[in-house]
Order: C-alpha cells, then sequence, then structure tokens
C-alpha cells in the first residue's frame, strides 16, 4: 500500500478498532488531530530546485537541492531570486540542510557524508561522516535532528556531529517511514511525508505524531510537473514573523500558509 493510503487508513480507522489491532494500545488508540490551510500569501520558486532542504534566516531563504548537479542556495523570498548558489561535487546528490551558529549544514542521500558551509557567503568548511542514508535536517537549541527515510529521527551533536541518540516515530502506534525534510517549530519537530500530501507534526521526546498537516488541495494544478518526483517537500519557520512556508520539488510557487481547524 501506498504510504499516502496508509496515511488515509490511520485517520479513518475507528479508534477503538485500530486499538484491537495494536494490542490495546493507547497510542494507537489516541485520535491525531488533522490541521487545514489556508495560503497567506504566494512567492515565486524556482521551478529548476528540486527543493531538499528549506530554512528562513535573516530574512531570507536557505535551500538545498538534488539531483546532478546539487546545489546550495541563498534565496530572495519576496522574488525567488537565487542571490548565493554552491554546487557540490558531480558526484554527490544532496538533501537536508539546517543552520545552526554561523554554518550551514547539508546532507547527501547515500554518500554517508555531510557539508559544513560558512553562514556568510556559503564557503566550503568542512565535512562530516554519518551512517546510512541522509534525508531531513533541522535542529532544536542544542541538537542537530536528521531522516533518513525509516521511522526514525537521529540526533548529532552541533559540535562533534556524532550521533547521540535516536526516537521512534509512530502514528497510532505504527511506525511512520518516509520522513523526509524537517522543521523544528515551537517544539515539536514537521516532517514531510515523501509522496504524500502530509506533513506530520513529531513529539521530539516520544516519537509519536501529534498532528497532521493535510496539503492536499495546495496546488491542486500540477500540469508539466513530473507525477512521480515533483511532490511536497521544503518546511520553512519564520519564527519572529510566525509564518510557516511550504513548497515542493520542480515547483514554481512557495506558499506562505496559515493552519486551520483542527477538523
Amino acid at each position: 500500500m501506498r504510504l499516502a493510503g496508509l496515511l488515509l487508513v490511520l485517520l479513518l480507522t475507528p479508534a477503538p478498532a485500530l486499538a484491537r489491532s495494536a494490542d490495546q494500545s493507547p497510542a494507537a488508540s489516541a485520535a491525531v488531530p488533522v490541521y487545514g490551510f489556508e495560503i497567506v500569501h504566494r512567492y515565486p520558486h524556482d521551478p529548476d530546485a528540486f527543493t531538499q532542504g528549506l530554512e528562513f534566516r535573516d530574512g531570507e531563504l536557505l535551500e538545498s537541492t538534488g539531483r546532478y548537479p546539487s546545489t546550495v542556495r541563498r534565496v530572495r523570498l519576496e522574488d525567488g531570486v537565487v542571490l548565493q548558489r554552491r554546487e557540490l561535487d558531480s558526484t554527490a546528490f544532496g538533501e537536508g540542510l539546517t543552520t545552526f551558529g554561523d554554518r550551514v549544514l547539508t546532507l547527501t542521500w547515500k554518500g554517508g557524508k555531510g557539508f559544513i558551509w560558512t553562514l556568510d557567503g556559503l564557503e566550503p568548511k568542512g565535512e562530516f561522516a554519518y551512517a546510512g542514508e541522509g534525508w531531513g535536517l533541522t535542529h532544536d537549541t542544542t541538537r542537530l535532528i536528521l531522516s533518513d527515510g525509516t521511522p526514525t529521527l537521529r540526533f548529532l551533536d552541533p559540535q562533534t556531529l556524532a550521533e547521540t541518540g535516536q526516537v521512534p516515530v509512530t502514528l497510532r502506534g505504527r511506525p511512520l517511514g518516509q520522513l523526509n525534510e524537517l522543521e523544528w517549530v515551537d517544539g515539536q519537530v514537521l516532517a514531510n511525508v515523501w509522496q504524500t500530501n502530509f506533513i506530520v507534526r513529531i513529539d521530539p521526546a516520544t516519537g509519536q505524531v501529534n498532528g497532521i498537516i493535510d496539503l492536499t488541495d495546495l496546488m491542486p494544478d500540477r500540469s508539466g510537473l513530473d507525477p512521480t518526483d515533483a511532490v511536497l517537500n521544503g518546511i520553512a519557520w519564520d519564527a519572529d514573523g510566525r509564518r510557516l512556508f511550504v513548497t515542493g520539488k520542480n515547483w514554481p510557487t512557495l506558499f506562505e500558509i496559515r493552519l486551520t481547524g483542527p477538523r
């Protein structure tokens, strides 16, 4: 079953039936609120950007892209103009991005290698290694948080970049994988679920999904886009302005949205 279908099953299955199927687990029977959205503003987005990581910092967007060549870039929010752009090595498939202090950190998909860049200028500053794949990357005040496509979030020390712990991610008692781009918002991790129109909100202490954002109707007209790869991916949070931005791979638009509900 495709993951989007599984999410819908978990949402629609009555709680008692789901609890019986999961050994009466309280987590399985707990309701998970589903939020809708309103579009506050539309901004241009580079349709050639296969968006992997997105972060709002100092009034601008930092974005990492995949495919070849993969890039790290600084983008002006208002018009989508790419102000700075760095290309990864031709063998590296870029993935998630976050900032910590005066550094930008990015992942690669299967290379087990991350890159460190200066915040001012996006100059190469170093590399780091991690086990497995790299998908999404964000941070809280003391840790980096990494997704790798499995139903697990991994925590890294921001200085040594060594792994310090993990938490399994579950939705109503069942493991939820395909977690992609990540963003830290008000003490919770928001995660794109790859190849779906859903963003899940995860409690980083327990790994339980405690909210789902349904963005199915965000961009209904995707004519001309690859139906397999041009999927929702990219979350950025402006903490000072309380603004939430989302986009997709090769989407021509970046959306500022306001959540509604839950329903």
